[in-house]
């Protein structure tokens, strides 16, 4: 009765060693069972690549402006309203003309009067009864009333207040009734056909750049990534944030507008690291990996990866340079997988 509890305990142990050898064998089998895989493999290589700084921007139209009257007057007609495309010369405000409509009736009044006394004093010089400076005279107040038509006219114009370019009204500052003046704005429009991205750019970044520079951009919302050409550079700095405001021109892009907040990369210096073929990293889950080749079998590795450079991508860990990894038919290998090169 006593030496029945140890033979059981023996009898446990005994059977999990033997289970613990089966699993062994059995992992072993399905390793060697896995079938042969034909991948392409390539060496990882240390490149250098410009070291870039991002620095924050908005895109904004090229061409903007604020309307403004030249000359005083209620607002009549407000013919267009925010979002509107309008065309260069189309009429936007029209203010009210009755003011300038009398002076112009005046000065037209007058011109027609000097003109008639010119006429009157020209047959009397003829028949030398006026002095040649009396008629000097009349000739001086004949282009007096001719140059003053011209000016009401003008003024007239000015109650029309036209496009100056073809783009899209963004902003309306009056309304019907309001008074307008000279210097106060009445409506906002931009042409969004030809778009750049603004960014206020350290002084320590500024000095590295030239203008025709093409720098990446990348626009978040439209997730778009463009080629900025540097057209401006501020030659002084804002002295309160010392920054210099750089402006990159943008191609054309569905979906960009301006307003859009940006990102371009700055050149800063020169940096190495390891890069690989994009198609060389596995994303599983959350997991990062790619598989290296060792004695023509696939060994399964975890990977950091760092910033991605036209079809390949950086390795901040994980592997080592020289190391052979499968850039095609990694998708689907398993660790341990036996392999033939393409």
């Amino acid at each position: 009765m006593k030496t029945t509890p140890f033979l059981t305990a023996g009898t446990v142990i005994c059977l999990a060693l033997l289970l613990a050898g089966c699993g062994q064998k059995k992992e072993a089998n399905a390793a060697t069972q896995l079938p042969v895989a034909s991948v392409k493999v390539a060496a990882v290589e240390k490149k250098s690549r410009p070291a870039t700084e991002d620095v924050m921007g908005t895109v904004r139209a090229k061409l903007r402006a604020s309307i403004e009257a030249k000359v005083s007057g209620k607002i009549e007609r407000m013919l267009v309203a925010p979002g509107q495309a309008v065309k260069a010369g189309e009429l936007l405000v029209e203010l009210d003309a009755r003011e300038i409509q009398a002076r112009l009736d005046q000065a037209l009044a007058l011109r027609q009067q000097a003109e008639s006394d010119l006429k009157r004093f020209t047959t009397l010089l003829e028949a030398k009864s006026l002095t040649q400076v009396e008629f000097d005279n009349a000739q001086a107040r004949s282009r007096v009333a001719v140059a003053a038509v011209t000016e009401a006219e003008t003024m007239l114009g000015y109650t029309k207040i036209l496009a100056p370019f073809a783009g899209v009204i963004t902003r309306k500052h009056a309304d019907v009734g309001d008074l307008a003046t000279p210097g106060k704005p009445l409506l906002d429009m931009e042409d969004s056909r030809a778009l750049r991205l603004e960014a206020d750019v350290p002084e320590a970044v500024v000095g590295k750049l030239n203008l025709g520079d093409k720098l990446p951009v990348r626009v978040t919302a439209q997730a778009l990534e463009l080629a900025g050409n540097v057209s401006e550079i501020a030659p002084a700095a804002d002295p309160g944030s010392r920054t210099f405001l750089v402006k990159l021109d943008l191609p054309d892009a569905a979906g960009l507008r301006a307003g859009q907040f940006g990102r371009v990369a700055m050149p800063v210096g020169e940096t190495s690291a390891l890069r690989v073929p994009l198609s060389a990293v596995v994303q599983r889950g959350q997991m990062e990996l790619v598989f290296t080749v060792i004695e023509n079998k696939a060994q399964l590795r975890l990977v950091k990866t760092g910033k991605r450079i036209g079809g390949e991508v950086e390795l901040v860990s994980g592997v080592e340079a020289g190391e052979k990894i499968v850039f095609e038919g990694a998708t689907s290998l398993m660790d341990g997988q036996p392999l033939t090169l393409k």
